[in-house]
């Protein structure tokens, strides 16, 4: 009789358990929209979840160690005129968060690292280009301040949010409804899902479709898809007869999945959350009780089942904590944020291993916060892959730091009236060069008087709010 061999992993003993209950935010009314997004945001600092509020739209911003019960008062992010409907960290700056909602518009805010005496009504930036709600929001994963957006009017835009301009518009290549957006690696390639059942592969700067896959997912409701390290897709959707279904497919090869699985009978979309440095994918459904995973190797089946963490409550949302915040002393591979209807429930997953020892092998160097490129070096055609850090000392987040906007001015932008020979510095009059050379120094001189007084603001913030919670 044959011995089945058992395939070998490190991953094959993850071990899911729920923080104590002094370890969660209690009393959140969270968002009732009716939206299949994850309505929960995290990062090493923050954690931001979409809640219920009068008369318009907003969301909580909670520092990560302010664990317990929320006060009813405490400072919302308010701005938006209609139900915010996804939010999403800048992965290269903790402090700025992106939201988008009912109101057609994306707004950009700057969150303080003290909390906050009122809410925070101004936006840094307001991003005005949709016709319809705004439903997706997408940071680019390498290039600095570089925001992609998707809307119910169909389309695709990917804005630089240093400037406030619209770097790329993609408004002829969804027939319906955009149900997932996903960068690649180096945000070169981005796979959508659309309502007409199709997925693509598009190069958003050639602005057109690479590759395409009808009926993934032969089922009517709602697909998701995200990139692998290798370069796969990973996709969930439902079958004819309304089974979940999970698939991986080479973009190379559309014709025939790499592997297609069903799973069980039940009406919520499974949102999946995937680590590319342990080629682990995590399948929460929205209304489930349950995180399900599966590692995504090079041998047949291909996309392993490795565990289930069950639970009581079902889940109306879920954060997904960036590698860089876990506790590696822990041997943490995995943090989720469960919302549940006035709570918010960290979900932490371990490799037990006996060792105290940093694990070089559960946690390989991991993109960090520094941007591998600027907006325009994207936009011109470069690809750089994450800037990698390691974990090994553990991961310090960098001080509050600022985006800076500057507008362009579109008066300046426009070219002059009549024929006219571009002039080189060569060209230009030396008085005229002078003049040019004092007006920098004087504009420098400027924005290092301004940059002082904001330090200064920020000091007298601190004093002030340290004064408020000392008299409280």
């Amino acid at each position: 009789m044959s011995r089945r061999v058992v395939r070998q992993s490190k991953f094959r003993h993850v071990f899911g358990q729920a923080a104590k209950a002094d370890q969660a935010y209690e009393d959140i009314r969270v968002s009732k929209v009716t939206w299949d997004s994850s309505f929960c945001a995290v990062n090493p600092k923050f954690l931001a979840i979409i809640v219920e509020a009068g008369g318009g739209g907003a969301f909580i911003v909670l520092p990560l160690a302010k664990t317990g019960r929320v006060d009813k008062n405490y400072p919302l992010v308010t701005g938006h005129t209609a139900p915010v409907l996804d939010i999403d960290w800048c992965p290269h700056n903790d402090n700025v968060i992106a939201s988008a909602s009912d109101d057609t518009t994306i707004m950009v805010w700057q969150i303080p690292d003290y909390t906050p005496v009122r809410n925070i009504t101004e936006p840094v930036i307001t991003l005005e280009g949709h016709s319809k709600r705004v439903g997706i929001l997408s940071w680019h994963p390498t290039a600095r301040n570089v925001l992609l957006s998707a809307g119910g009017d169909n389309v695709i835009i990917i804005w630089n949010v240093g400037t406030g301009e619209v770097l790329l518009s993609l408004d002829d290549m969804h027939p319906d409804v955009i149900h997932s957006v996903c960068w690649n690696n180096n945000g070169s390639l981005l796979a959508t899902t659309c309502k007409d059942k199709t997925l693509r592969i598009i190069d958003p700067r050639k602005g057109q479709v690479v590759a395409e896959r009808f009926a993934a997912h032969e089922g009517m409701r709602p697909m998701r898809a995200v990139f692998t390290r290798q370069g796969h897709i990973f996709t969930t959707g439902f079958t004819r007869m309304s089974q979940r279904e999970l698939g991986l497919w080479d973009p190379n090869n559309f014709e025939e999945p790499v592997a297609l699985q069903e799973m069980d009978t039940s009406n919520g979309v499974l949102l999946p959350f995937y680590d590319p440095d342990s080629s682990i994918v995590y399948l929460c459904g929205k209304g489930d009780s349950s995180i399900r995973y599966f590692e995504i190797t090079d041998e047949p089946p291909f996309v392993h089942y490795l565990n289930t963490f069950s639970s009581k409550e079902p889940q109306r949302g879920m954060g997904f904590m960036p590698k860089r915040g876990l506790d590696v002393s822990k041997c943490e591979i995995a943090r989720f944020y469960k919302l549940h209807e006035r709570k918010c429930e960290p979900i932490v997953m371990t490799v037990p291993r006996k060792s105290d020892l940093f694990q070089d092998d559960l946690y390989p160097d991991t993109p960090g916060p520094e941007p591998a490129l600027e907006a325009d070096e994207w936009l011109s055609g470069q690809d750089a892959e994450p800037v990698l850090i390691s974990l090994r000392d553990g991961y310090v987040p960098p001080k509050h730091r600022e985006l800076r906007v500057s507008k362009r001015n579109i008066l300046d932008a426009r070219p002059p009236a009549g024929p006219r020979r571009s002039q080189s510095a060569s060209d230009t009059p030396l008085a005229q060069q002078h003049t040019l050379e004092t007006l920098l120094e004087e504009i420098k001189a400027l924005r290092e008087r301004v940059q002082a007084q904001e330090q200064r603001i920020t000091a007298l913030e601190n004093m002030l709010c340290e004064l408020v919670d000392g008299t409280d």
